[in-house]
């Protein structure tokens, strides 16, 4: 073994391998996702020797030049007076050195929006990236798995979100040696073989417990859950108006707020592609003047993607042109960046010396165009609105289901609003400031992409600056009214100073601003989702039926709140409970063993966190897959490269390897206790829910509802006055069952809400929608 140590004083790696004190064995600790720590004694056994300094480099290899740790002193060595030599004062050092994230760790990291659809490999990149560009070696990480979406917190550390990725896709990440490495767990396999010529059998330690699990009630977050649309009607004065439900809270954090304050554009916020020079920063706005005559080659777009879901405002900029120009401001695409496959953006087109600007929906012009008018500013904006919000499910892994083919994971469709204005600023006009933006289009994209791109300017050839760009979650909830006679309007749920037309207030209630009092007889419908807590839970039938024993009834049951990977529905706790009762219906066998490197299991040359162990020990009864969860290196004959291994392990049965609990456990509400599903149940207990059912007509005696799809064959659809007592078998506050996508209901008075539930006739018991549609009217029986 050879110990080098630069002090970053100039001199370079330093030997400092005859220094170290021969009755202490240097020791490398590793951990599976942890940084590795390194400890030795050195002695200051010649008139040279140098004190090693903090923030040194530490290397240690073996002869043929294997990196077994590097890294860094994480402080000044401590230092143990043994007395006076024959000369002077004899001391020992000893020092800590943590391996190379170390220098990941000492930065923070940038307040940025969450990483969204992209692989943990791609999310490990980006945040080395962010920190040290260019600094690490990446080759070695490996993409792994999708994560669905990956929120950065700035007040943690590198290593603590490396950790929460790699497990997120059941990999184990390192660094050494400048590099960063992220693989599968289990990539590397070897065995401990009693029958093995070089096995010890004094060094294995094994341990079986009855820890099986076979019923998981499993816990995420807050959310989504009923279809809810709200129907009033204006009087001329009334402002208020009480909604049937709250609505789901969605994270309102904003995920681009850039002011152009330069030098350049911020590479965690920005991809630029700009191979004519065309874009720059100046007096706090992005400046483009020119681009490459062509589509999609000259660009400023999002280094994340677009989550297609909930409810989201861009406010592209505050645009002013110099001179006629053609590209696109504002556009979300669909892969690749096109205008042909732009989803929706501002198409800007030469108009004379002026421009033109007209909505850009599908790849196709559409609706009203305005042209520019030399001097004036333009606000482009774009609204999107989703009753999903989440557009796409968490993936969840075990031993049976490893990274690439976990549980989950699944695209949701969803229909999404797209609302695109343009308000026109005129400098010499201060009304302007405030006047009313132009619609240029208010329409349904059906089926739209779960994710898309977002390029604030794909330039052909653009003459123009843009001020200030933000990107943020709003209301969930879509307010739309139609005066009498009049087709329907977005109205925008925000302050007065953000444009909007009216507030939602924690307590439920829907609050117009007084300059846009909806007028005598106008139709307001308000669309959102309902909140609850996501839960789970899924029973492993076969194995409580192995269990049962007179009056143990063979449950073995377990509730557990998802943290990581984050459970955002219940689809998503089921799947993670899934994953747990893969693993928790066996033996839980954990165990250590301790052996010299010259006999390694297998063939192996080195050991590190995430390798498998099979470990075959008849003599014990122990046949089983085991993962490395720590392990220590104690180099006890350094001289000759040789060490002494204690490897510790254990299966998923006695710690999940992809997934963690939160600390504390959150109780469920009676009304959010979920139904209790067996494995082969999950993924086909529920049928659609009816996501576009309204009210289409109604009188003082009876309501008229379109349920949004046409029935299959035996489905019907089942109406109740309350959201429970779902069942054929159940006619409390039933009001009807149909078989027609059309239907009518009583009206009892002024104020009701009715819940609707697709059911399928043909199953026994019936299978019915997860969620309801809630239904709600509050206007005057005469």
């Amino acid at each position: 073994m050879k110990l080098t140590i630069d002090n970053l004083q100039g001199l370079g790696a330093q030997d400092y391998t005859t220094s170290l004190d021969g009755t202490v064995a240097p020791t490398v600790v590793r951990k599976i996702n942890q940084p590795v720590t390194f400890t030795c004694n050195l002695l200051a056994k010649s008139s040279g020797f140098v004190v090693p300094v903090a923030g040194a480099r530490v290397s240690v290899t073996r002869a043929d030049g294997t990196f077994v740790f590097t890294g860094y002193l994480a402080a000044i060595p401590t230092v143990e007076y043994l007395g006076w030599g024959e000369q002077s004062p004899v001391y020992r050092y000893i020092l800590s050195a943590v391996s190379d994230e170390i220098l990941l760790d000492r930065k923070a990291l940038p307040n940025r929006a969450p990483l969204v659809a992209r692989t943990a490999g791609s999310a490990l990149r980006q945040l080395a990236q962010d920190l040290l560009p260019g600094f690490f070696n990446t080759a070695a990480v490996q993409d792994v798995d999708v994560l669905a979406s990956y929120a950065v917190n700035p007040g943690n550390r590198f290593s603590f979100h490396a950790a929460e990725i790699a497990l997120s896709a059941r990999a184990a990440y390192r660094a050494v040696n400048g590099a960063l490495i992220l693989a599968p767990v289990g990539a590397a396999t070897y065995a401990i073989d009693e029958s093995g010529a070089n096995f010890s059998s004094g060094g294995l330690t094994l341990e079986c417990k009855n820890l099986i699990v076979n019923d998981v009630t499993a816990i995420g977050m807050n959310e989504p859950q009923d279809y809810v649309r709200n129907y009033f009607e204006g009087d001329g004065a009334m402002l208020a108006f009480y909604l049937s439900q709250s609505a789901m809270q969605q994270g309102v954090g904003a995920l681009i707020d850039e002011q152009y304050l330069g030098p350049g554009l911020d590479p965690t916020t920005w991809n630029v592609n700009d191979p004519t020079s065309a874009f720059s920063v100046a007096a706090q706005a992005l400046v483009v003047n020119g681009g490459a005559g062509t589509d999609a080659t000259t660009l400023v777009s999002f280094i994340e993607q677009i989550e297609m879901g909930g409810a989201l405002e861009l406010q592209h900029g505050e645009v002013s042109f110099s001179a006629a120009s053609q590209g696109v401001i504002g556009g979300l695409y669909a892969e690749p960046i096109s205008v042909a496959d732009c989803i929706a953006g501002f198409q800007v087109m030469p108009s004379g010396i002026a421009s033109s600007i007209q909505a850009l929906v599908n790849g196709t012009p559409t609706g009203p165009m305005v042209t520019t008018t030399a001097g004036h500013r333009y606000v482009l904006t774009t609204y999107l609105y989703s009753r999903e919000i989440y557009r796409s499910g968490e993936t969840y892994h075990s031993s049976l289901h490893p990274a690439g083919s976990g549980i989950g994971g699944i695209g949701v469709a969803g229909d999404v609003r797209i609302v695109l204005e343009l308000q026109e600023i005129d400098p010499s006009s201060p009304a302007s400031l405030m006047a009313a933006a132009t619609v240029l289009f208010d329409g349904v994209i059906s089926n739209a992409p779960e994710f898309c791109s977002y390029a604030l300017v794909n330039a052909i050839n653009m003459q123009c600056s843009v001020a200030f760009t933000y990107v943020a979650h709003i209301s969930l909830a879509e307010v739309r009214v139609a005066p009498s006679g009049s087709s329907y309007v977005t109205q925008l749920v925000a302050s007065p100073s953000a444009g909007g037309q009216c507030e939602i207030t924690g307590s439920g209630t829907l609050t117009f601003y007084p300059q846009y009092v909806p007028p005598l007889n106008a139709s307001i419908v308000v669309s959102y989702r309902g909140a609850g807590r996501a839960a789970a839970e899924v029973v492993n039938s076969a194995s409580v039926a192995s269990l049962q024993n007179g009056a143990d009834d063979g449950t073995r049951g377990v509730v557990r709140e998802i943290k990581v990977p984050a459970a955002r529905t219940q689809a998503d706790c089921e799947n993670a409970a899934l994953a747990i009762l893969d693993d928790s219906v066996g033996p839980a066998w954990s165990g250590s063993y301790q052996t010299w490197s010259d006999f390694l299991p297998g063939t192996a040359n080195d050991i590190f966190p995430g390798d498998s162990l099979a470990v075959i020990a008849p003599s014990r009864n122990a046949r089983f897959d085991a993962i490395v969860r720590s392990l220590n290196i104690e180099m006890k004959d350094p001289a000759n490269d040789r060490g002494v291994y204690t490897i510790e392990f254990a299966n998923e049965a006695v710690q999940l390897l992809a997934m963690q609990d939160a600390a504390i456990g959150t109780a469920i509400l009676l009304q959010d206790r979920p139904v209790r599903q067996t494995t082969t149940q999950v993924g086909s207990y529920y049928v659609e829910n009816l996501t576009d059912a309204q009210i289409t007509g109604f009188s003082s005696t009876s309501v008229s509802v379109d349920a949004g799809m046409a029935l299959p064959t035996d489905f019907g659809i089942e109406v109740r006055l309350h959201d429970f007592g779902w069942g054929i078998s159940n006619d409390q506050n039933l009001l009807g069952r149909f078989s027609s996508e059309t239907f009518t209901l009583p009206r009892l008075t002024r104020s009701q809400t009715y819940f609707l539930r697709l059911y399928d006739g043909s199953s026994s018991p019936p299978r019915y929608s997860r969620y309801s549609a809630a239904l709600h009217i509050d206007i005057p029986l005469s």
